[in-house]
C-alpha cells in the first residue's frame, strides 16, 4: 500500500513558504505580517513533519512593528544557506501606503540566535529572494515596477542585483529579467532564482495572491538574461478548478532537491468552508514535480495539487505531538503564542503568579491597530475547540478581558467580562467592519469563569461556566465568516487568544489564566 501524506503541511495562517536543505535536514520559514516574533521557522527530516524551532525575529532590536497597519509588516521570507551560515532576507513593508525596506539576517543555527538586520538601500519592490552562484557571487532578486512605467494596472517585473556580503549592500548595475509568462497578468512577484544543470531557472508568482494566483517559470544560460519560457505556463495554478474546489489561491512556490535527488515544491494555497470563505488564511502546501525536457512537471498526469499524496522517498520521521493544553508553567511562552505587533511595558507575566499567565490591562484596546495585552496563537483547522479558565475582576466599566477570535481590529468575537451596574457580566460581541454588535450577555456571579468556543465549519458557539466544565451556551452557530478575508481584507488568517483592557484608560487592573486548551477535529 502506498503511503500517503495529508496537505496541507503547516495548517492555518503559514503563507509564503521558503525551504532550504542542509544534508538530511530541511527548514523552512513563513511570513507573519504584524505579528511578533516574526517568520517562525520549521524544521523536517521528511518535508511532510514539521516542527516549529523558533522563530528568526524574535527581539524587539529586530523588528519594530509599531503602529503596523494590519497585514502589513513581514512578507514574503526567503531562507537559504551557504557555507555554514543561514540568511533569510525579506520585506517589511511600513505602512498602509505601501513604503517597503528590504532586509537579511544571518545564524549559524536556524534555531537562533539570528543577526540585527542588514538593511539594503535602493531595493525596491517586495519578495526577495537570493542566489549563491557557482563563482562565489550572490545575486538579489525583487520585484518592481518597470523602469519604463508599467503598461497597466499593478504590472511589475523581476529585477537582479549583486549583493555584496563584505560590504553588505546591493553593487553594480540592476537588470531586468522578466515580466512574467501570462499576458497582462498582474502582481508579478516572489521570485525565486536556482542555478540547475548549467541553467538559471526563474519561478515567480503571478496573478496576485487571490483566486488567480499561479506559478510560472523562465530560463537562461546567463543569470542576467534573456530569459526564455516555457510554452507550459503556468506550471502550477488551480484557477480554473472553480470557486468550490478544495484547494483554492495557489502559488507562491520554492523549490528543494532531496538527498535522494527528488524534487518537491512547496507553496501557499487555501481551503475555503461554508462558501468561498478563507477563515484559517493561506496555508503551507507541498507537492512533487519532474524534470521533463528541462522544466518542471508539477505532479505528473495530474498538475494540481491534492488533499492526499504520495509520501516523499525519504524515512518518516515524526516529531512528538505538541500538547493540546498549555498549563502556562514553563519559562516562555510556546512557539505558537504571538503579539500583535512588537510588545511594548511589562504587560504579561509567566512568573507573578506562578502557573498563571497574567495579562495586564493596558489602555490600548483590541478594536485598534496597537499593541494591546494580547497573546495569540492560529486557527488551525476547520473544526475546533478552545477553552480556557480566567480570573478577573473588572474594577470599571472601560476594564474587559477574556477569549478573543481575531481577524483584525475591525473584524472578530470578544467572548469578554465586563462590569455594567456594579455587576460582572459575561458578554459575545461581534465585530463586523468596525461596528460592535452585541450577540449574548448574562450576568455572572463568580471572578473566575471558564471560556470556550467550539466551531463546526463556519458554525462558531459560545460558552462559558462558572464552576468547572459545567458549560452554559451564550451563543449558538453564529456565523463565522466574518474571520475571513473574504470580508476582512487583507493576507492574514485567524488568530485566537486571551486578552485585557482598558480600552483607554490607565488601569494597574489585571487577569490570570491557568490555562488554554486548543484541539482541532477531523483532520
Amino acid at each position: 500500500m502506498t503511503k500517503t501524506f495529508k496537505n496541507p503541511i503547516i495548517p492555518g495562517f503559514y503563507p509564503d513558504p521558503s525551504i532550504c536543505r542542509v544534508g538530511d535536514d530541511y527548514y523552512l520559514v513563513t511570513s507573519s505580517f504584524e505579528y511578533f516574533p516574526g517568520v517562525p521557522i520549521f524544521h523536517s527530516k521528511d518535508l511532510v513533519n514539521w516542527k516549529q524551532i523558533g522563530h528568526v525575529l524574535d527581539r524587539p532590536e529586530q523588528l519594530n512593528l509599531d503602529q503596523t497597519p494590519n497585514s502589513r509588516g513581514i512578507y514574503a521570507p526567503t531562507i537559504r544557506y551557504h557555507e555554514g551560515t543561514f540568511y533569510m532576507i525579506t520585506t517589511f513593508v511600513v505602512s498602509q501606503t505601501g513604503a517597503r525596506r528590504n532586509f537579511y539576517v544571518t545564524a549559524t543555527d536556524p534555531a537562533g540566535p539570528w543577526s540585527d538586520p542588514n538593511w539594503l538601500e535602493d531595493a525596491p519592490g517586495i519578495d526577495p529572494s537570493l542566489l549563491f552562484d557557482d563563482d562565489g557571487k550572490v545575486y538579489y532578486t525583487g520585484n518592481r515596477k518597470p523602469p519604463e512605467g508599467p503598461k497597466y494596472l499593478k504590472h511589475n517585473e523581476i529585477w537582479l542585483q549583486e549583493l555584496d556580503l563584505e560590504k553588505k549592500q546591493l553593487v553594480g548595475p540592476k537588470y531586468s529579467l522578466w515580466d512574467g509568462a501570462l499576458k497582462n497578468a498582474h502582481a508579478q512577484e516572489a521570485p525565486h532564482l536556482y542555478k540547475i544543470n548549467g541553467w538559471y531557472y526563474l519561478i515567480i508568482a503571478e496573478g496576485g495572491t487571490g483566486h488567480t494566483h499561479a506559478v510560472t517559470i523562465a530560463r537562461s544560460k546567463n543569470v542576467t538574461g534573456p530569459y526564455e519560457m516555457t510554452e507550459t505556463n503556468p506550471i502550477l495554478t488551480h484557477r480554473h478548478l472553480g470557486n468550490n474546489h478544495p484547494i483554492v489561491n495557489v502559488g507562491h512556490a520554492d523549490i528543494v532537491e532531496t538527498q535522494n535527488g527528488d524534487w518537491w515544491m512547496v507553496c501557499l494555497a487555501s481551503r475555503p468552508y461554508g462558501g468561498y470563505y478563507r477563515n484559517l488564511g493561506r496555508e503551507s502546501f507541498l507537492v512533487p514535480f519532474i524534470w521533463e525536457d528541462g522544466w518542471p512537471i508539477v505532479n505528473p498526469g495530474k498538475g494540481l495539487i491534492e488533499e492526499e499524496m504520495s509520501f516523499p522517498n525519504l524515512a518518516e520521521h515524526k516529531w512528538p505531538a505538541l500538547p493540546a493544553h498549555d498549563p502556562f508553567e514553563a519559562e516562555k511562552l510556546d512557539d505558537r503564542w504571538n503579539f500583535l505587533r512588537t510588545p511594548r511595558g511589562e504587560f504579561w507575566s509567566l512568573t507573578e503568579r506562578p502557573g498563571y499567565l497574567r495579562l495586564k490591562a493596558k489602555k490600548e484596546s483590541m478594536m485598534e491597530e496597537e499593541n494591546p495585552a494580547f497573546v495569540g496563537r492560529r486557527q488551525q483547522h476547520i473544526d475546533f475547540m478552545a477553552q480556557t479558565v480566567m480570573e478577573f475582576s473588572p474594577e470599571d466599566v472601560n476594564e474587559t478581558a477574556g477569549l478573543v477570535l481575531l481577524q483584525n481590529h475591525d473584524y472578530q468575537f470578544r467572548l469578554e467580562v465586563i462590569l455594567e451596574n456594579n455587576q460582572s457580566h459575561i458578554q459575545l460581541i461581534r465585530r463586523e467592519a468596525g461596528n460592535d454588535e452585541v450577540i449574548a450577555k448574562k450576568e455572572i456571579a463568580s471572578d473566575k469563569i471558564y471560556l470556550k468556543v467550539e466551531a463546526v465549519g463556519q458554525a462558531y458557539s459560545f460558552y462559558f461556566a462558572e464552576q468547572a466544565f459545567e458549560w452554559t451556551l451564550l451563543a449558538g452557530e453564529v456565523d463565522g465568516t466574518i474571520l475571513s478575508t473574504d470580508k476582512a481584507g487583507g493576507f492574514i488568517g485567524a488568530y485566537m487568544g486571551l486578552f485585557c483592557s482598558a480600552n483607554g484608560k490607565e488601569s494597574n487592573n489585571y487577569a490570570d489564566f491557568d490555562w488554554f486548551e486548543y484541539q482541532g477535529f477531523n483532520e
